[in-house]
């Protein structure tokens, strides 16, 4: 069995004592394995500082919104990829928090896939550009985390800690927010991705303070009480289907171009073990059949989901993508595998009050 050194977990965000927890699941035994070693460091850390990333975005009606691109920084693996080989096991028992209003209900199954109203767009700043990456609302304590990959919250590129004037957008579409602009006040990733850059680990969550109505400029109120939030679940057996929700928009390999990132796209299938690439000492994720190209980074990976309920238990977001046969076709998509390290840095944030910036 796969056993990761416990170097765990660096928090990119304002320190906060972590009280309370999120249901009967929260309290398991998988942070007793792993104790984070917390770090500070901020996204938006002052209300001010809030209030100025809100109005960059919702600025000229959103003029900013409209004109960032996907974000494609170190998301596209080259050459074959080992299927198969994965050391991506669980680490200890199987556990899961449930969708927020779903605590008490088993989800149902129906044809028709609904889009889930807890996706959206992340946007930040890179060298005073703006760009996106996939994103969803989670369950939390407080209603206000964000799952989304490592790389979409930190620089990989020049260790500055964070992306620059972070917010998430959901259901976000031609430049409109039609449930608010949330900023991000906090965020929480593994520390061997903020680190050593181990792709084994990319994912990061991310607490948001309240939501901001653009047209009136009032508090819209917490994330999850808007657009509800997906529940999580760790240690999950390899082989079970997931639905992967993203806003594709890069083009393929051979220069074809099928997606716009205006609307979101869905993956099917079932998860298998991926040693991608030592590249990214990415050797302990997994991956399915998926055609998502660039921006679809950070989608999250939804077990469970019932359609009825647009709900389910995300247990993976999307890491890299890659073309697996060579056709220049974009052919699989990968996540690292949450385990009960994931889990730890999860629980961490999901306790965290970030509160109103108005």
């Amino acid at each position: 069995m796969y056993t990761r050194a416990k170097r765990l977990i660096l928090p990119l965000g304002a320190a906060v004592t972590a009280t309370g927890m999120v249901g009967a699941a929260l309290t398991s035994s998988a942070e007793a394995t792993a104790k984070p070693q917390p770090t500070n460091v901020s996204l938006a850390s002052s209300k001010s500082k809030a209030n100025d990333t809100a109005k960059f975005w919702s600025a000229s009606g959103g003029k900013q919104l409209k004109a960032a691109t996907r974000y494609s920084n170190d998301d596209s693996v080259k050459g074959k990829v080992k299927f198969g080989g994965s050391d991506a096991a669980p680490d200890g028992k199987t556990g899961s928090v449930p969708p927020i209003g779903q605590e008490k209900i088993t989800p149902t199954k129906v044809k028709n896939v609904n889009l889930p109203k807890t996706i959206g767009k992340v946007f930040f700043r890179v060298h005073g550009k703006p760009y996106w990456c996939s994103a969803s609302s989670v369950q939390s304590k407080y209603h206000n985390l964000v799952a989304t990959a490592g790389h979409c919250v930190y620089d990989t590129d020049r260790n500055r800690d964070t992306l620059d004037h972070w917010v998430f957008v959901p259901g976000y579409y031609q430049g409109k927010s039609p449930w608010g602009i949330y900023v991000g006040k906090s965020a929480y990733t593994h520390y061997d991705f903020s680190v050593y850059e181990d792709y084994d680990s990319d994912y990061a969550f991310v607490t948001v303070y309240n939501g901001i109505n653009v047209n009136t400029w009032k508090d819209a109120g917490r994330l999850g009480d808007n657009v509800g939030g997906q529940g999580f679940a760790w240690n999950q057996k390899i082989g079970e289907p997931v639905y992967v929700f993203g806003y594709p928009a890069g083009k393929h390999p051979d220069g074809d171009r099928p997606y716009t990132g205006v609307t979101p796209k869905w993956c099917y299938g079932k998860t298998k073990p991926a040693g991608v690439t030592a590249a990214y000492k990415a050797e302990a994720q997994i991956a399915i059949k998926c055609s998502m190209t660039g921006g679809s980074a950070g989608a999250p990976w939804i077990a469970k989901y019932s359609s009825t309920k647009r709900l389910g238990y995300i247990n993976g977001v999307t890491s890299l993508i890659g073309d697996s046969d060579g056709n220049g076709r974009y052919d699989f998509s990968t996540s690292p595998y949450f385990d009960g390290e994931t889990y730890a840095v999860y629980s961490k944030a999901a306790n965290l009050w970030s509160g109103s910036i108005r």
